[in-house]
């Protein structure tokens, strides 16, 4: 199977995804936080860090619970950040 290449837009929502997740984190550690999410350490890292930019919806979801962080939030948190390419062009209208 071949993978399409991300755009910047995707790879900038993983990024901004990683840094809402850390930043929900806190001061629990990664070991904490991926066991409770029933993923690996090396899994949320990457998640975190925006090497994993596009992971599985269920991934997200166990972290955000394991995080006490509701789905919604996370949306908002990303999407406040991460502008769709369609929302930041403006067309005249005559």
């Amino acid at each position: 199977m071949v993978r399409v290449p991300l755009t910047d837009a995707e790879r900038a929502r993983g990024e901004r995804l990683g840094a809402v997740l850390r930043q929900a984190r806190g001061e629990r550690s990664m070991v904490d936080v991926a066991a409770q999410a029933g993923i690996s350490v090396e899994t949320l890292r990457k998640i975190e860090t925006g090497r994993i930019p596009t992971p599985a919806f269920f991934t997200v979801a166990a972290v955000a619970e394991a995080v006490d962080l509701p789905l919604d939030n996370l949306r908002a948190a990303v999407d406040s950040a991460v502008r769709k390419p369609a929302e930041t062009r403006v067309r005249a209208v005559s």
